[in-house]
């Protein structure tokens, strides 16, 4: 029985679709490795956002032949499938394989032997028109379900049209009965994720919002996210609804990427900041609560100064909960490249840097609403120094002293004052306490 060991570089889509991978692997007899363990073959998926992603790729095939030099490593995903060249050349790959093969390396490969030359399996990206379902979980408690893949828009800093080709998606009824699956597995949530969620459907007669409206009526399932969702297909039908559903939680992420319409125009974005306010103004108005992650790039080529601070006030005035900072990093083939001025690297930090402030004042200041208030919080299982965590329903990081029987529950939590650390004590009702403590005193009488 071979081994073999998998890492994913990227999002959290990568997760999702790296899980499936594992999974086929195990159904066909193959024993499962941590990535530092030694292994007969290493598996890694990668993402090609950010030029870092690339290099981190390098290190990560060296760190798997360091651990067995006769090992047969795969790189596949992303970065394979728009530089398979460049991965080839890397010292002991022996197969790269793009976004329409990464799933076939069972189909492909039988003795998973090192090979003497590289071999390259990457087709047309725009060949990629099969979907491929997928989920992956950070724990036992909450899954990640892959709902669609690819992307038709244009950004002028992206490359993952050309890495991961059209979007495409699973059917409502193909979803729901994976969302099921996780639910009959024990997972109390469910953060439904793609290159871009929100376009489910799209050339289709179906559409995100009747898949919301599928997801909500999925018996068991108490927890419903939405990872990540352009606020062009934020539409506010989604946005009531999402205020009147029991199950999808009260947290969007919205990106933004810039709070400048020159900028916004620039980087090929589908909207302005007057509907982007717009959508963050009804979030506030019927749900008060609610979290608001925001993603925002600094450094785009053609942000002077002058347009930069026009994004940093726009940004500070909105009443957003927390943002997910991006230095602008150049990508090939992207229209970026040929936007002036081009921003110093040095600047792009500075930029980073004060953003990421302000995300931590914004972050401070919602969390702290919240003192004295009860949320529900589904616990994890993990002994952290203990503690055991959890995330309340509008995403605020909670403890409290560790219990397994709290592990994979929701509980009404009070929440207290903030660790040094950045998550905050919580406060479990009395019965839940005294009802603990007696379990305690068995145990030790026993």
């Amino acid at each position: 029985m071979k081994t073999v060991a998998f890492e994913t570089l990227g999002c959290k889509l990568n997760f999702s679709e790296t899980s499936s991978m594992r999974r086929d692997f195990a159904n066909r007899g193959f024993e499962i490795a941590e990535f530092d363990e030694e292994a007969d073959i290493y598996v890694i998926n990668t993402c090609s956002v950010t030029q870092s992603a690339n290099s981190t790729c390098r290190q990560t095939v060296r760190q798997a032949l360091r651990l067995n030099p006769d090992a047969f490593v795969a790189v596949v995903g992303c970065y394979a499938q728009l530089e398979p060249e460049e991965i080839a050349e890397i010292e002991g790959v022996d197969a790269v394989l793009g976004t329409k093969d990464k799933f076939k390396l069972l189909d492909l490969f039988d003795d998973f032997a090192k090979r003497e030359e590289t071999i390259i399996h990457s087709t047309d990206v725009n060949e990629a028109v099969d979907f491929h379902n997928a989920f992956s979980s950070d724990d036992r408690t909450r899954a990640f379900l892959k709902i669609q893949d690819g992307c038709n828009y244009k950004c002028s800093f992206c490359t993952i049209p050309m890495a991961r080709g059209k979007s495409r998606s699973a059917k409502i009824d193909t979803v729901v009965r994976n969302a099921r699956q996780l639910v009959d597995e024990g997972f109390r949530e469910i953060i439904i994720t793609g290159v871009n969620a929100g376009d489910f459907g799209a050339g289709t007669d179906e559409d995100f919002f009747q898949l919301l409206q599928a997801l909500d009526e999925v018996d068991g399932l108490e927890r419903l996210r939405v990872s990540s969702i352009e606020p062009n297909l934020l539409h506010e039908d989604i946005i009531h609804f999402a205020a009147e559903s029991k199950k999808l939680q009260p947290h969007f992420h919205m990106p933004l990427q810039s709070g400048s319409d020159e900028m916004l125009k620039l980087m090929r974005r589908r909207y302005q900041t007057d509907l982007y306010l717009s959508r963050v103004e009804l979030i506030r108005e019927l749900m008060p609560d609610a979290c608001i992650g925001v993603d925002v790039i600094t450094g785009h080529p053609g942000e002077t100064d002058e347009l930069f601070q026009e994004s940093y006030y726009f940004i500070d005035s909105l009443d957003i909960s927390y943002l997910h900072v991006f230095t602008y990093s150049e990508r090939p083939n992207t229209h970026a490249l040929t936007i002036k001025p081009v921003v110093d690297h040095e600047v792009r930090k500075e930029r980073t840097h004060k953003l990421r402030q302000l995300s931590a004042k914004k972050r401070f200041i919602f969390n702290e609403r919240f003192i004295g208030q009860k949320r529900p919080v589904l616990f994890e299982e993990e002994n952290k120094n203990g503690f055991i965590h959890g995330w309340t329903d509008n995403y605020v990081r909670v403890a409290v002293p560790f219990s397994p029987r709290l592990g994979n529950t929701i509980q009404e939590v009070t929440i207290g004052k903030r660790s040094e650390n950045g998550f905050y004590f919580g406060t479990l009702p009395k019965d839940i306490v005294q009802e603990e403590q007696v379990i305690k005193e068995l145990i030790a009488y026993e």
